[in-house]
């Protein structure tokens, strides 16, 4: 009998040591969890605040646009005919009317010359008449009919020559010269640029959800990713009353002017600013300051070396600040850098006092 009592004992023994695993498995959970608890609280976070304040606020949008100068003319050719003489070059500055190209006054299509000869022949012409017209020799109407020749020579042989001599129509910089010498001209290409680069115009486009918000006269700054640091200001002067078609946008125009080294030149990208819209005494964040908690916009206020989640609302808004319409008090301190480490009532350490 003794000996079938230490079998049973014997069988007994793993459910026993089983309960006993599972016992210890539970409590050393436990035990896990309220050390995990534990270590949740005591975390600190490193942060940087700063102090919600009153100041003014400016809106501002920037669009990407490209500029030209002022004034500005691309030069053609009215006829495909052959390049003999450039008389100029890029940067040189020309008056208006000053020489630029010639073109073949022999081709076929300049009719130069034989413009020439008829106008010369009809100024001769013209001359004998006036002085027999002086002594008596001529009637009125001869003499008449013999100026009007002359005049009309002259103008054909005017619109001939300025054909073949094609000149700057305004003063300013040769900004550009596509053709080499010898080329064959094409009316549709253009054979330089000119520009009067005292003053800049920036051209940039702007969709229909902004256009309610530019008027001319507005002030703008003007400056490109080559150097930042020169930025100039401007005015809206113009813009456009229907929009692209097919990118349904609206051009603007602006005006301001170039730097005393003439940085800013013709067919160079820029960006230009447009102040929106400008708000006094408001209450101002650093953007960069709010964060979306469950859906809800806010901020992590400070108090008593602790961070705390408060909602808000806001209104004007720029790339650096944004202002708070409701849900802080001026003075109060919020978190500016480290946001994303944050829960309700972690303790933070101020790195930046």
């Amino acid at each position: 009998m003794k000996k079938l009592s230490n079998i049973r004992l014997l069988m007994f023994y793993p459910l026993i040591l089983s309960f006993l695993i599972l016992n210890l498995v539970s409590c050393g959970g436990k035990s896990d969890n309220k050390q995990s608890a534990k270590t949740e609280f005591n975390d600190t976070v490193s942060v940087e605040i700063t102090k919600v304040a009153m100041q003014q606020l400016t809106s501002r949008k920037t669009f990407s646009a490209t500029l030209e100068g002022e004034e500005q003319a691309n030069v053609y050719a009215k006829i495909p005919e052959r390049i003999t003489k450039i008389g100029t070059k890029v940067g040189n500055y020309v008056t208006s009317g000053s020489l630029l190209f010639e073109l073949d006054k022999g081709g076929s299509a300049a009719q130069f010359y034989q413009a020439k000869a008829a106008y010369l022949n009809a100024e001769k012409n013209y001359e004998r008449m006036k002085n027999l017209l002086k002594a008596g020799a001529i009637s009125q109407q001869a003499f008449d009919a013999a100026e009007t020749q002359y005049k009309v020579s002259k103008a054909n042989f005017d619109a001939a020559k300025s054909v073949v001599e094609i000149t700057s129509p305004l003063a300013g910089i040769v900004t550009a010269i596509n053709v080499n010498l010898g080329d064959l001209s094409n009316p549709q290409m253009p054979l330089a640029t000119i520009a009067n680069i005292g003053k800049m115009k920036a051209k940039f486009n702007v969709g229909e959800n902004d256009i309610t918000t530019i008027y001319v006269g507005q002030h703008i700054q003007v400056y490109t990713e080559a150097d930042p640091g020169k930025i100039q200001t401007g005015k809206i002067t113009q813009i456009s009353r229907s929009a692209n078609i097919q990118s349904r946008t609206f051009e603007v125009q602006a005006i301001f002017p170039n730097t005393s080294d003439k940085f800013f030149k013709p067919g160079m990208f820029c960006t230009v600013s447009v102040e929106l819209k400008t708000a006094n005494d408001v209450l101002v964040i650093p953007a960069s300051s709010i964060v979306d908690v469950n859906n809800e916009k806010g901020v992590y206020l400070v108090k008593d070396n602790k961070a705390y989640f408060q909602t808000v609302n806001t209104g004007l808004s720029n790339s650096q600040f944004t202002e708070v319409t409701s849900g802080l008090n001026a003075g109060e301190t919020i978190v500016s850098v480290g946001m994303s480490y944050l829960k309700n009532g972690t303790v933070v350490i101020v790195s930046n006092k």
